[in-house]
């Protein structure tokens, strides 16, 4: 089985996604982590070939991490390919949302590159929220709960076996 954690930058994929995995006793995978670890630093690679060709990689990763069982965090623009999304489809798919007023302290570490403030959120947001909410099997807010009991929630939808 494979719970694949989707949404917009800084809405906790990674964070919450480690604790879900821990929670339910199986693997965790970051797809963003997995491309820093064989290709250098997002922003880098954005820098020096341009967003096309980091697309490109995060296809391959993505596809790689998406046949393994376990949790699995996408960055936040994995799910605007259409093998991606077609992949997801024999997947237990999560989306994390956020609000623009708690994104506000989450962003601003300059990891993300299409990200520098709110409205560059906002934008971004709004330009992928029918994808994000297309590929939604559940949906779980992030902005103010305490992620223990965001895990909690998504783990009895899984262990229930919801789809």
């Amino acid at each position: 089985m494979t719970i694949v954690l989707i949404g917009p930058p800084a809405a906790g994929k990674t964070r919450l996604g480690k604790r879900l995995a821990a929670r339910l006793k199986v693997p965790f995978v970051d797809t963003d982590s997995r491309i820093v670890a064989a290709h250098g630093p997002i922003p880098a690679i954005f820098a020096e070939h341009g967003e096309p060709h980091f697309r490109a990689i995060e296809r391959e990763i993505v596809a790689a991490a998406l046949g393994e069982p376990g949790v699995v965090s996408l960055g936040g623009g994995a799910v605007i390919d259409r093998d991606t999304q077609a992949d997801l489809a024999d997947a237990l798919v999560v989306l994390l949302t956020v609000s623009p007023e708690a994104i506000a302290s989450r962003i601003g570490s300059g990891k993300r590159p299409l990200v520098t403030d709110v409205e560059s959120w906002e934008r971004l947001v709004a330009a992928r929220s029918d994808i994000y909410t297309a590929l939604a099997d559940y949906t779980a807010d992030t902005s103010n709960r305490p992620i223990d009991a965001i895990v909690e929630e998504i783990a009895a939808w899984v262990e229930e076996g919801q789809r």
